[in-house]
């Protein structure tokens, strides 16, 4: 066999192994779980200048009044833009609006908030 021979069969075989896209017919591969990261840095409760708690966990944010009642003020969500920064979208059942507040996690017990109003106020970690 010669050189140009054993060189197109070499290419051959490389071209046709490149075309196995899968495993065999009839074979089943078992996806590999991926990670969860369900703990986000603000996941618990933090309170507000005036002592109103707001709970993140999950993505589901809430906020609630601390008078005995334990009334419900405002639900939502919230999302992780980066990873001190945060986004909630918000219903608050005392106005009947909807808003959107962006905070900044400053240290691990300070939020730092901004509502899509202009209004700014600062969050503490309890607890």
């Amino acid at each position: 066999m010669n050189i140009r021979t054993s060189l197109t069969l070499s290419l051959a075989a490389v071209g046709l192994s490149a075309c196995v896209s899968g495993p065999p017919q009839g074979q089943y591969t078992r996806p590999v779980p991926q990670p969860q990261t369900a703990f986000s840095p603000v996941d618990g409760q933090w309170a507000d200048a005036n002592g109103i708690v707001s709970t993140f966990q999950n993505g589901a944010f809430s906020t609630r009044t601390t008078d005995g009642t334990n009334t419900l003020l405002a639900s939502g969500n919230y999302t992780q833009q980066s990873d001190r920064l945060f986004e909630i979208n918000m219903t608050s059942l005392v106005r009947k609006t909807q808003s959107r507040v962006n905070c900044a996690l400053v240290t691990p017990t300070q939020l730092n908030c901004t509502s899509d109003s202009g209004g700014q106020f600062t969050l503490s970690r309890r607890g």
